[in-house]
Order: C-alpha cells, then sequence, then structure tokens
C-alpha cells in the first residue's frame, strides 16, 4: 500500500501520507523493516545517551504546525526519571520520555536517521546523520539497541482524547490572575495552569489586563524581520506531548513558500504552517529578574504551535531591545 503511494505520490512527506493513508507515521516506517528500516527496543534514554558519539548531527521535533531544525551536537544529555534534558550550545531539548514507545533506525536513500514515535505511531523525534557524522558511531548504537523481532506488524495504541477544558464559570479567576501577577520564574507558569485547571489557551483570554494580547500573524512576522534585520537572538521552542526542542541564536533568512513561513538558515530551519495559526498573543510574565515577554501561536483546536522569546539565561534581565520590538505588537 504505502510502495504504491510512495511511488505515485513521491513528494508527499510521510507524515501527510500517513495522514492520507489513515494510519500512523510509525506503521508506515514499520513497513521497510528488513530493507529501509530497523526496529529499536530497550531503554530509549540510554540509547539518547549514546548520540553524543555521533557527533554533528541534526535534530528535527515538530507537531502539526510546525517542523523545527537544529544542527549540531547532543551534549549534557541526562534524566531525572521519566523527564531528559539535552543542554548542548546548538542542541538544547527537553524530553518526556513516557512517551517514547517506538524507535527505528532509517535509511533514506542513504540518508540514515534514529526516528522515535509515541505509543499511537505519532513521531516525537528524529535524529538525522549529517556529512560531518560519525556513521560507524551510528551503527554501533544501532546494533546495541537493535530489537530481537524485527516484525513489520506494530502494536498501535488509540490517540488520546483531548483533554476537556474547564469552563470560564468554574475557574478562581481573580486568584488565577493575583496567581500570575506573583509569577517568580517563567518555568512556574506551567503549575500555575495545572492548579487552577486552565488551558494554555484560555490562559490568554482569562489573564490580568494587559499580560496577554492577542495580536495579528503578520505582525509576529515583522518581528521575525526586525530581528532578522538587527541580529538580536531568539529563543524559538517548538513541541509534542514527547519533546520540545528549543534553537537559541540569530535567524537570518526568512523564506516565505506558499502556506509556509520559512526560516532557512545554515544551523536552523523552521518551516511554520501560517494558515494553522488561529491566534497570536505577546505575553508577559513576571519574574525575579523582571517581567519576561514572549509571543505565543496556537492553532484553531487551542494547541501551542511555537513559543518565541528574546534570548536570555535565569538572572539577567530581558533585553530592552526584544521589549521594544515586541511592543510594536500591542500598538
Amino acid at each position: 500500500m504505502y510502495a504504491t503511494f510512495r511511488a505515485e505520490n513521491p513528494k508527499t512527506r510521510i507524515r501527510d501520507a500517513a495522514s492520507q493513508l489513515g494510519v500512523s507515521e510509525a506503521e508506515l516506517v514499520a513497513t521497510g523493516v528488513g530493507e529501509t528500516a530497523i526496529r529499536l527496543d530497550g531503554d530509549f534514554g540510554e540509547l539518547l545517551k549514546g548520540v553524543p558519539s555521533l557527533g554533528y548531527v541534526m535534530a528535527l521535533t515538530r507537531n502539526d504546525s510546525v517542523v523545527h531544525e537544529r544542527k549540531g551536537e547532543y551534549q549534557n544529555v541526562s534524566f531525572n526519571g521519566h523527564v531528559g534534558l539535552v543542554l548542548g550550545d546548538d542542541i538544547d531539548l527537553r524530553l518526556f520520555m513516557t512517551h517514547w514507545k517506538h524507535a527505528f533506525a532509517v535509511n533514506e536513500n542513504g540518508r540514515r536517521s534514529l526516528q522515535f514515535f509515541a505509543g499511537d505511531g505519532e513521531a516525537v523525534h528524529k535524529i538525522y546523520l549529517t556529512d560531518q557524522s560519525n556513521e560507524a558511531a551510528y551503527h554501533t548504537l544501532v546494533e546495541q539497541f537493535r530489537a530481537a523481532s524485527q516484525s513489520a506488524h506494530l502494536p498501535i495504541a488509540p490517540k488520546p482524547e483531548p483533554a476537556a477544558e474547564t469552563p470560564d464559570s468554574d475557574i478562581a479567576v481573580a486568584k488565577f490572575q493575583q496567581a500570575w501577577r506573583d509569577l517568580q520564574d517563567t518555568h512556574d507558569f506551567f503549575g500555575l495552569l495545572r492548579k487552577y485547571k486552565v488551558t494554555r489557551l484560555q490562559a490568554m483570554y482569562l489573564a490580568p489586563e494587559g499580560f496577554a494580547i492577542q495580536t495579528p500573524f503578520d505582525k509576529v512576522k515583522q518581528v521575525f524581520s526586525r530581528v532578522a534585520q538587527t541580529g538580536l537572538p531568539l529563543m524559538v521552542f517548538v513541541g509534542n506531548r514527547g519533546c520540545i526542542q528549543i534553537h537559541t541564536g540569530e535567524v537570518r533568512k526568512l523564506v516565505p513558500m506558499g502556506p509556509w513561513f520559512n526560516v532557512l538558515d545554515p544551523t536552523f530551519n523552521l518551516h511554520l504552517r501560517e494558515d494553522h495559526v488561529a491566534t497570536a498573543w505577546v505575553v508577559k510574565k513576571p519574574t525575579v529578574d523582571g517581567v519576561v515577554t514572549s509571543l505565543e501561536l496556537f492553532d484553531v483546536a487551542g494547541n501551542q504551535i511555537a513559543l518565541i522569546f528574546g534570548k536570555r539565561k535565569p538572572g539577567i534581565p530581558e533585553q530592552q531591545a526584544w521589549r521594544d520590538v515586541v511592543a510594536e505588537l500591542a500598538e
């Protein structure tokens, strides 16, 4: 089935092919077991600890609306229970390993990769070799984690149901707003949402006055244009349930192409479906270092597409140049 589809639609990406065929991406990859794919198993955290041996690679994390590709080396890979970190100068990841259920080593016309999927077969993270990678180390790692069974049959779990949104009338809005004003760290925002049972998009509408301002996506693109001209460094977060990938640095080459808004730089590529952006927001969060300003993009279902900050580190106030650029969105 997939071989025929691929022959008839050679330019269709595998994620789109899976959607059109009514199957998961992992199931399509599994059809190549014995030819283009090798099933992997074992402790995927331990596997990731071996990835630094591959040297210079490309990390890819995506959701339905945006693809985030970053080149570099995996460094400082660590785990605390089911939560992992990769804290390199170039590749910066947050890993949620309870969602990493299937893995393959894939050879697509000589382009080798490690690909990881959730229980329902949706991709959570991929690692591609480059011309500078250590291919011998790749083969060693693949053999170490090669599954005993190389069956093409893949047990696939049902897609998780989206969590129901708490009605606004059942939320202690005044207390939620005060807790937002009292934030000390941006990392505490997730706990705030969980405590008051508020979805991230719902929080935008319930935010204290002036802390979340809706803006057209065209203005967000203007921010990218401005930072591309000035070299002001950004932090661009893209994630799914299994992985969040962060680019910290400049964006330079902006290339619109049909419905896609693209960043095409030597070490960082971003491919974002403009038509998937239902709402965009300028968001302010208090911290001990002063207010931190972000841009947050959501799709029509309320899923976060991407999160954008000016480059900063804990203990250092946000750059005024970033605040000035973003302030124009609220005018």
